[in-house]
């Protein structure tokens, strides 16, 4: 809050990595207020050639930043009440976990609320299942009714009545907490969607094979539109964290993970990363080829989004939109570079 306030009041703010500090304390390890700022006003006399100048987001892109970011939260926060809906059901409903092909759709919530135990749910109709399943729109609403009713009736496995209203009473109470956040995570989608569009980038990120409606506005969010902050692809690749680190010394050398990197843009490239080996073919054949020389999946996809970084700041900073010949071209000025 202290940085973003010193921004919209125009100071300049020159951020430090707080390892630099770390390697200038004495070697007593003593570390005050006073030491702190002593090193850093040093580190910027001596270093400040080397240190760049932090510049705000446009509004538009802080706040599309922190939707993003606090819609990844909530998206969280319902993958834990979902692992714990799934503890509670395994607990005394099991077969409620093999109904639907989703947890989280209206109908298996509906289906849930309506029917909170075995014996709620054997002891009901299929005209009254068809109608609850209609209330969802759920397709196909009788086929459905009829090939549930017929999964609840054979012999089960059935917890003993305390279980079964204790559990039922917590089952409820995850309903509770699970269905406001399913709906502001949709609420969510819509407004992202809604600034993304306004966005004079936004078709540079809506072009990207497997980026979709969830991916594109995070990419856009986390890199930017300021062209002059990023000096090269390279420096855009060690702040998503793609590129490796070297450690040498002596005779030996082994490349790293970078560790030092803005987390959610790291995270986007993964997954984007992954995604689009399901539609563009030389990122399939790219990661297949990792995967053959031994890495691991993790690996092969950080590799792979190395590549697509390189692609990305290409387009972003020509303003193009994305073509398979993009990634030649990339490749080609590469390839010149390390030449």
């Amino acid at each position: 809050m202290l940085i973003r306030s010193l921004l919209e009041h125009h100071w300049p703010v020159y951020p430090v990595n707080p390892r630099t500090v770390d390697r200038h304390r004495a070697p007593s390890g003593a570390k005050t207020d006073t030491v702190d700022a002593y090193l850093l006003a040093k580190t910027g006399r001596a270093d400040f050639a080397d240190l760049h100048r932090l510049n705000p987001d446009s509004e538009l892109i802080q706040e599309l930043k922190e939707l993003t970011r606090d819609q990844d939260a909530l998206v969280q926060m319902q993958t834990r009440l979902l692992n714990q809906l799934t503890a509670c059901l395994k607990a005394y409903y099991p077969v409620a976990l093999t109904l639907f092909s989703k947890l989280n759709q209206p109908a298996t919530l509906a289906f849930l609320r309506a029917y909170p135990t075995p014996q709620h749910a054997r002891a009901t109709t299929v005209e009254e299942l068809t109608a609850l399943l209609r209330t969802t729109h759920y397709p196909g609403a009788r086929a459905a009714a009829q090939r549930l009713m017929t999964q609840l009736q054979p012999p089960m496995l059935l917890a003993n009545q305390v279980t079964t209203r204790t559990k039922a009473r917590l089952l409820l109470a995850f309903l509770d907490q699970l269905e406001p956040v399913i709906h502001q995570i949709a609420a969510y989608d819509e407004e992202i969607e809604r600034l993304f569009l306004t966005s004079e980038d936004h078709d540079l990120f809506q072009t990207l094979p497997g980026a979709g409606a969830r991916l594109a506005p995070r990419l856009l969010a986390e890199i930017g539109d300021d062209r002059s902050r990023y000096h090269s692809a390279l420096s855009l690749q060690a702040l998503a964290g793609t590129s490796p680190v070297l450690f040498q010394s002596g005779t030996y050398a082994k490349a790293h993970r970078r560790l030092g990197c803005i987390k959610p843009l790291r995270n986007a490239l993964h997954q984007f990363a992954f995604h689009s080996t399901r539609s563009e073919p030389w990122a399939k054949a790219y990661y297949q080829r990792k995967r053959a020389e031994g890495k691991s999946h993790t690996v092969a996809v950080r590799a792979l989004a190395n590549v697509w970084v390189r692609i990305l700041f290409a387009i972003w900073t020509k303003k193009e939109t994305y073509q398979t010949t993009t990634f030649e071209a990339a490749q080609l000025a590469h390839a010149r570079r390390v030449a």
